[in-house]
């Protein structure tokens, strides 16, 4: 069930995410002719007044499609209502659209938190730490480590049920370069040991790859008031929206050491179910920083990202005209076809380093 609702929440965020560019189209009056979610052979579609509905068989996806792209679409090509017909500003803000609608999507993932599951007050501690997060080509994953593991002992120490236990294993590692460390892991039901050797650092500690949360429950409170649980969404937003454009930042800068870490919806779907099988509740604050994630990738100036066509927009608001059509296709097809190559080695490197997968070919 864990892996079903981390696939939910993709396709729910690009529903979402697609949602935004087809409001913001129909509330200006621009036409509209189709909506699908997922993209391969239509499943079920329905026609409308002016627009197809469509949910196709691979959900990781969606599109919303213009008459203008269309040939066999009736409507002239002088309408006003057509999308290139409008002004600059029309277009930006319905290509925009999908980013505002995820972002406002994540703040909304917050609210909802705090107003069913309640306000944090407290945490119950469980032995051992959990490690949320794996990066991939780092020691951890090389040594068999995965997300939803609980470390429970390093080197035969117990690291116990307290605040303190994160601090013991990071100093453990930190202080352990090029040595091998015996873990003590629980796995679901079974617990299994694991051998890791740290890497070291320029700065002189060694690391192994891994994220460390505390290992236990949070106790909740009911919210006083709905002003407590707007301020209190509004302040996890912004931290996780800072964290995530830090780490783009750092991938971007750091992309020969970072790009390793970069991940595909299959180890999307592979964390997102460690987190959910570990915590149900966890599936809110994973939920909001997928969201943003999505926000952000969209809004880069990459070819066939929304970015690349504001980019195109903002080329023509500076010179009074827009590009050739063709060099505004081939540089759209080439970033497709970039997009596409780099989804399916994604797909492909994270399927093999599945645990399942792995064990196939022992």
């Amino acid at each position: 069930m864990s892996v079903l609702a981390a696939i939910a929440v993709l396709a729910v965020l690009i529903v979402v995410h697609e949602a935004g560019h087809f409001a913001a189209a129909r509330l200006q009056g621009i036409h509209v002719n189709r909506f699908s979610i997922g993209f391969g052979p239509v499943l079920w579609k329905y026609q409308g007044a002016q627009t197809e509905y469509a949910i196709r068989a691979f959900p990781l996806g969606g599109f919303v499609g213009f008459p203008d792209d269309d040939p066999e679409s009736e409507i002239p090509e002088n309408d006003p209502d057509l999308l290139h017909n409008r002004p600059v500003l029309d277009r930006a803000i319905v290509i925009s659209a999908g980013v505002i609608a995820n972002l406002i999507f994540a703040y909304l993932v917050f609210v909802v938190q705090f107003t069913t599951v309640g306000v944090p007050d407290g945490f119950n501690y469980q032995p051992g730490v959990l490690v949320p997060q794996v990066m991939q080509e780092s020691p951890a994953a090389e040594a068999g480590l995965r997300s939803g593991d609980i470390i429970l002992a390093i080197d035969n120490r117990e690291l116990g049920s307290s605040e303190t236990a994160i601090q013991e294993l990071m100093q453990t590692i930190q202080n352990s370069p090029n040595e091998s460390l015996d873990l003590t892991v629980q796995r679901g039901t079974r617990q299994l040991d694991v051998a890791v050797t740290p890497a070291p650092n320029p700065d002189g500690k060694s690391r192994v790859g891994v994220e460390l949360i505390p290992n236990g429950t949070v106790e909740y409170r009911s919210p006083n008031g709905v002003g407590e649980v707007l301020t209190l969404a509004a302040q996890d937003f912004q931290g996780m929206f800072v964290r995530t454009v830090q780490g783009f930042g750092m991938l971007i800068t750091n992309f020969s050491e970072m790009a390793g870490q970069v991940a595909g919806p299959v180890k999307i779907v592979e964390q997102g179910a460690g987190l959910v099988s570990s915590n149900a509740n966890s599936l809110f604050p994973f939920t909001a920083i997928i969201s943003i994630n999505l926000a952000i990738i969209n809004i880069l100036p990459l070819p066939a990202l929304d970015g690349g066509q504001l980019a195109f927009l903002l080329i023509e608001g500076l010179r009074g005209k827009p590009l050739p059509n063709r060099i505004q296709e081939n540089v759209m097809q080439t970033g497709l076809v970039l997009l596409l190559g780099l989804g399916i080695f994604l797909i492909v490197r994270d399927t093999t380093q599945l645990e399942v997968f792995q064990q196939l070919f022992q």
